[in-house]
């Protein structure tokens, strides 16, 4: 068990990693704004007072440390989604990785973001509530098929 364990935070932290670096390429070569994650530290933090779903997170009290918070959490969810599904898949598929099960991983965390971060953020279920929603559904679809590479890449190194 503690094969798979050492072996999902490793993939859950390339993935994330790689999900990363592919939202600065879009910004450097495409002009997309990077990822702020100071919302989502203020969103995380408000957490803790029971808070989940918000009209606006950036009307919610402010975190001295909401940024970092954000890159915290980022990463932690990201390493907790690649231990999950390194337990899901088990040692089979860790030592013989194959990308169709890491994409369909990979495109159902989407649901996460879709239908708990969005609305906590107050951007509604599945951004609809964002200037253009199927620009950031889009732009979700293909980070987190970025991470499902970064799940499949990771799990060919280390196999």
């Amino acid at each position: 068990m503690f094969d798979i364990l050492w072996r999902g935070l490793a993939i859950g932290a390339g993935a994330t990693i790689l999900m990363d670096f592919w939202a600065i390429v879009l910004a450097k070569v495409f002009g997309q704004p990077p990822a702020n994650w100071a919302p989502v530290g203020r969103w995380f933090w408000h957490l803790r007072r029971g808070k989940v779903f918000h009209d606006n997170i950036a009307d919610a009290e402010p975190y001295e440390h909401e940024l970092a918070l954000g890159w915290i959490s980022h990463y932690a969810v990201g390493i907790l989604y690649g231990v999950i599904f390194a337990i899901i898949m088990g040692q089979a598929w860790l030592a013989a990785p194959t990308f169709l099960p890491a994409w369909i991983f990979g495109i159902v965390t989407v649901g996460a973001g879709w239908f708990l971060l969005q609305p906590g953020l107050g951007l509604g279920w599945a951004a609809a509530k964002h200037p253009k929603p199927m620009k950031v559904r889009c732009f979700n679809l293909l980070a987190h098929t970025v991470f499902a590479l970064g799940l499949y890449g990771m799990a060919l190194i280390l196999r």
